[in-house]
């Protein structure tokens, strides 16, 4: 790809995480998962508490790019065809005319999807693993640019479903965005003393310039040692102690796409060492499942690729 293609992608990351930080504050890292994840083709899961931003960040990165938007709300009740769409019969012409449902869009925001029964968060197995959905017999393509971001609140919490490990493995990444330090937080209450910022927020690229972002992480090289580095990360995680279920090969794709993206944001042609390590957790430990008594030893996913990482020699 040529010098200019890697500069105009670079310069879209840059636009739209400078937009989202008029919105965000003091969630640089967070919004930069959030992007590479975007730009290396996969989707993400935000897991934190009530209040602390998830919404607004799907939105913010929504209204910064010119491209189609929906917003589903995940409930108890909520049934599979409220996703895919369904077909109505049309009484003039006396055919069956199929409704796109949310799915049918760039980006998705999956609001709360562990409050919706497991039959229904399976609905987007397919779009969020094919780019594409299976309606009454019928094979529909999703756009080329399919982006899920969707969100919930810790497992702990009162009328929740656990996720499928089916689901985890098809999120590339899961993150938290934590609270932001106080001066941050006197900051978001002043921008919102009379209106809320996500109104006045106006689109800064198309969706052709976040085309071309996709396009020139595929072009970032990434050399055989590192990609044999990635693998040997999630095949540690098959064989740790008190592992039920490890990362799927699934995981190693997204590793090294997700690093791919990240290396571009970072002005470089080629992925190093320090990409892989540094979204290790965020791109593994969520797609874990421990046995009962690890996890009552307080065993975590997260200790358990910290602990691949430092027994793991690094590729010189």
């Amino acid at each position: 790809m040529p010098t200019t293609s890697f500069e105009s992608a670079r310069k879209t990351y840059r636009e739209i995480a400078t937009n989202i930080s008029k919105i965000m504050r003091g969630q640089d890292v967070a919004t930069r998962h959030l992007l590479a994840a975007m730009a290396a083709g996969g989707h993400v899961l935000l897991e934190d508490f009530p209040g602390t931003g998830k919404t607004t960040l799907a939105k913010a990165l929504a209204k910064s790019i010119d491209a189609q938007f929906k917003r589903l709300q995940f409930t108890p009740d909520l049934l599979p065809s409220d996703i895919l769409g369904v077909s109505i019969f049309d009484q003039r012409d006396q055919q069956f005319h199929f409704h796109e449902g949310p799915v049918f869009t760039n980006i998705l925001l999956a609001d709360e999807i562990n409050r919706a029964s497991p039959r229904t968060q399976s609905a987007l197995l397919e779009a969020m693993g094919e780019a594409q959905v299976s309606v009454e017999g019928e094979c529909r393509n999703l756009p080329e640019l399919f982006f899920v971001i969707a969100t919930q609140n810790p497992v702990e919490f009162r009328g929740t479903y656990p996720l499928p490990e089916a689901q985890m493995d098809r999120f590339a990444m899961q993150f938290t965005l934590g609270y932001v330090i106080p001066q941050e937080e006197v900051a978001i209450l002043t921008a919102q003393e009379h209106n809320h910022p996500l109104d006045e927020l106006k689109s800064v690229v198309s969706l052709a310039d976040v085309v071309v972002l996709k396009q020139a992480v595929e072009k970032i090289r990434i050399s055989d040692e590192l990609k044999r580095y990635a693998v040997d990360l999630v095949a540690a995680t098959r064989t740790a102690a008190g592992v039920q279920l490890g990362a799927s090969p699934r995981a190693s794709i997204a590793l090294m796409k997700i690093a791919q993206a990240e290396a571009l944001f970072d002005n470089l042609a080629f992925v190093t060492p320090e990409h892989i390590q540094k979204l290790a957790v965020a791109v593994i430990a969520h797609r874990l499942v421990l046995d009962p008594q690890s996890r009552f030893s307080g065993v975590t996913t997260r200790g358990v690729v910290e602990d691949a990482l430092k027994k793991l020699p690094v590729p010189a």
